[in-house]
């Protein structure tokens, strides 16, 4: 058995907790025969806590997990949470707090422990994450009775960086980035995008994210396959984007490239640009209430909170 294998049949069985044993989540491994496209590694996964002992941030991710929140009263729709990072850390504490508030509302989160590209553990680092978030589709969709998910009621949440990744599985699930794989079921039935990084062209993209994934030098072929906003069509899921005009990290026009895309494709969309907030404003009290307020009414119109 090799030691990739070994560590996610480990998690498989355990909660994993911070220093003060905050967390309680189960955490579900995507893969059980092995994680693909893999590098073996003794180094540790890094983890670091708050002072309350709850997970803020990874890094070097080895066994690619979903983070399970529960809702109390599941009303049948469930979301995928990418947390962002710019593909060096993920930002646990920022969607921890998104996935509590959804599951007041009756929805079920997922929150993605995704590889990351900057770490070196796959022979193909500009694969692996979209391997996982493929993956993570499989393993939600396969237990959504087990978890009280409607076949036609699961979307994704991507922040940041995160928001490539969500982009991406939105608009190229019809491509199986782990070679073999059955496509069925990975179309994600909505999009939220949060401060997104979107776009990969070099006027507006965010090159943190960039070099980290495609490397220094990317061919034009990877920056356009990899600029979700090229790849829109008829059957790309409804969205709903979230972004401030002040974001020093992510350029808005990221938000805006992908939305202008969607409304030319037909795609019911709604964008909310904030005239301040900088970047990753999630859980800064003067505008959680507002975007989170918004995306609440815009999931209720679209039939998303209604029991099942």
């Amino acid at each position: 058995m090799n030691w990739v294998l070994t560590t996610s049949l480990l998690i498989a069985g355990t909660l994993l907790s911070g220093p003060g044993m905050a967390q309680s989540e189960p955490e579900v491994p995507l893969y059980s025969n092995g994680v693909p496209n893999a590098v073996a590694s003794s180094q540790p996964e890094k983890r670091t806590y708050d002072a309350a002992g709850r997970l803020t941030a990874l890094s070097h991710v080895i066994s690619p997990r979903l983070i399970v929140f529960k809702s109390a009263s599941p009303n049948g729709t469930g979301v995928i949470i990418c947390p962002g990072g710019g593909y060096r850390n993920l930002n646990t504490e920022n969607a921890r707090f998104i996935a509590k508030r959804l599951n007041k509302w009756g929805i079920m989160a997922f929150v993605l422990t995704y590889r990351l590209p900057a770490d070196g553990l796959m022979q193909d680092r500009s694969i692996g994450v979209f391997q996982d978030v493929q993956q993570a589709f499989r393993v939600v969709r396969q237990r959504a009775s087990e978890w009280g998910i409607r076949p036609n009621r699961l979307g994704v949440l991507g922040s940041s960086a995160g928001g490539h990744v969500a982009a991406m599985a939105a608009t190229q699930f019809t491509k199986a980035f782990e070679s073999g794989k059955d496509t069925t079921g990975l179309r994600p039935d909505f999009l939220i995008l949060c401060w997104p990084v979107v776009s990969f062209r070099p006027d507006i993209g965010h090159q943190g994210s960039v070099k980290n994934l495609l490397g220094d030098h990317p061919t034009e072929s990877q920056l356009a396959a990899y600029s979700p906003e090229e790849h829109v069509t008829a059957t790309t899921p409804p969205t709903f984007l979230v972004h401030a005009g002040d974001d020093p990290t992510v350029n808005f026009s990221n938000s805006i490239r992908f939305y202008q895309a969607v409304k030319k494709a037909g795609i019911p969309a709604e964008l909310h640009l904030y005239e301040k907030g900088g970047h990753g404003f999630g859980i800064k009290p003067d505008l959680t209430d507002s975007w989170m307020t918004q995306l609440e009414i815009w999931l209720r119109n679209r039939g998303f909170l209604t029991r099942s």
